[in-house]
């Protein structure tokens, strides 16, 4: 019978590790694309105000008539476009 090296049962070690890592990885990402599905009203609301109201709100900030202190990175153009589309990507490749 062969004898087991301890080159051997290290390199189990570490697989066992990558694959303990790999596996948590993995539960992460599930968890995180069920997150992105449940929100999905909210996206299509964003989609909704982007498509609609949001050239109105855009154009009143371009014209100052907003108050400073208003936060408002939703009127960002490359933002809100940019956010939309990486979550169109991560629901493609999530599926």
């Amino acid at each position: 019978m062969a004898r087991i090296t301890k080159k051997q049962l290290r390199r189990i070690e570490h697989c066992e590790k990558v694959f303990d890592n790999l596996t948590e990885k993995v539960e992460s990402l599930k968890k995180a694309i069920t997150e992105l599905e449940s929100a999905r009203p909210l996206v299509k609301e964003l989609e909704e105000y982007y498509a609609g109201e949001w050239r109105k709100d855009f154009e009143a900030d371009e014209k100052g008539l907003l108050p400073p202190d208003l936060k408002r990175g939703v009127l960002s153009e490359d933002g809100i476009y940019n956010l939309l589309e990486e979550i169109n990507e991560l629901e493609k490749t999530g599926r």
